[in-house]
């Protein structure tokens, strides 16, 4: 009989303990995941989702404005009960939604906030919806208290004050953020020309490579 050469044992031992330890990794509960998931890259400090307030949509739904992330948004803020300035502040969001490419309208959210906490609730922001026909996918209603309105207005540079009859002087802003919830573009007054809005919408679309989506 043969006899094998010690060093052919010791190989064969290190080979042998090798194959116990990768396997042992590899069925561990405690091992770390070779893929695991990578965490959200941080937004920069001009990014209005830097803002922790929780806020509620109109389905009910608690949410923050980091939810938001991944596309450009449209922002406005306005309140329900307005009956001049902020139907047309919705209408030109429309006509901004409907002047995009039909392959690209999925791709920017439409988001409208109220700086009326008190009496614009999630439900009331629902019947808004329903009244407007605004869409269910694009579209996002918020509803926050006030130290996160005051917070969100300061950002988007809207002025808001409650007058005697209970009615909201406002500026009228619409805002379009990139996908990190940065500031691009502002469009001011009532009538305004939404072409340039458009135009820098479709741009983020295509420059995040949403476009090919």
């Amino acid at each position: 009989m043969k006899t094998i050469p010690l060093y052919f044992l010791l190989i064969a031992g290190v080979l042998a303990a090798s194959a116990a330890e990768t396997n042992l990794t590899r069925h561990c509960c405690c091992a770390v995941p070779e893929a695991a998931a990578a965490a959200p890259a941080a937004v920069s400090d001009k990014s209005l989702y830097q803002l922790d307030a929780d806020w509620t949509n109109d389905f009910g739904a608690a949410v923050k404005l980091a939810s938001l992330r991944g596309r450009p948004q449209i922002v406005t803020m306005f309140f329900a009960n307005c009956t001049y300035a902020c139907p047309l502040l919705v209408y030109q969001m429309k006509q901004i939604e409907a002047a995009l490419p039909e392959a690209l309208r999925g791709k920017v959210g439409f988001t409208l906030v109220s700086f009326d906490p008190e009496r614009d609730s999630p439900a009331v922001l629902h019947n808004y919806r329903i009244q407007h026909a605004l869409g269910s996918e694009g579209w996002t209603l918020l509803h926050g208290n006030s130290d996160a309105v005051m917070d969100l207005a300061a950002l988007l540079n809207v002025k808001f004050k409650r007058d005697a009859q209970g009615q909201f002087l406002h500026s009228n802003v619409i805002t379009l953020l990139n996908t990190d919830g940065e500031i691009v573009y502002q469009q001011l007054g009532l009538g305004s020309s939404n072409e340039e809005i458009v135009r820098r919408a479709v741009e983020l679309t295509r420059k995040d490579g949403l476009a090919r989506n």
